[in-house]
């Protein structure tokens, strides 16, 4: 059983800056895909940044690709969410995951398996 924490949430102006980190315990850490997904109150939660097991391969949505950057460090069982030129409309909660169901990052919310608590972003515009 993998337990997930994310930290680095917090409120930032618009075109500022965070880094997210979610730190794993509990599993093998490098055999498992590892994704960062987002939610607003009223809407599903929605995907936004995957990567593989390696780190070798990333996926972004649309809406933050050339913004944000998804990166792992498998000797400290930590991965990374660097979220750049911040909007107002970035703001959710954001929760890190985890699943050993595929070798690919992907936006199916459906094949993870292990889900942090999330952490709070706020952007003012």
């Amino acid at each position: 059983q993998v337990q997930l924490v994310e930290s680095g949430g917090g409120l930032v102006q618009a075109g500022g800056s965070l880094r997210l980190s979610c730190a794993a315990s509990g599993g093998t850490f490098s055999s498992y895909v590892l994704g960062w997904f987002r939610q607003t109150p009223g809407k599903e939660r929605e995907f936004v940044a995957g990567i593989s097991r390696s780190g070798g391969n990333t996926y972004y949505a649309e809406s933050v690709k050339g913004r944000f950057a998804i990166s792992r460090d498998n000797a400290k069982n930590t991965v990374y969410l660097q979220m750049n030129s911040l909007k107002a409309e970035d703001t959710a909660v954001y929760f890190c995951s985890g699943t050993s169901r595929t070798y690919y990052p992907s936006k199916q919310r459906d094949l993870y398996e292990y889900w942090g608590q999330g952490t709070q972003v706020t952007v003012s515009s």
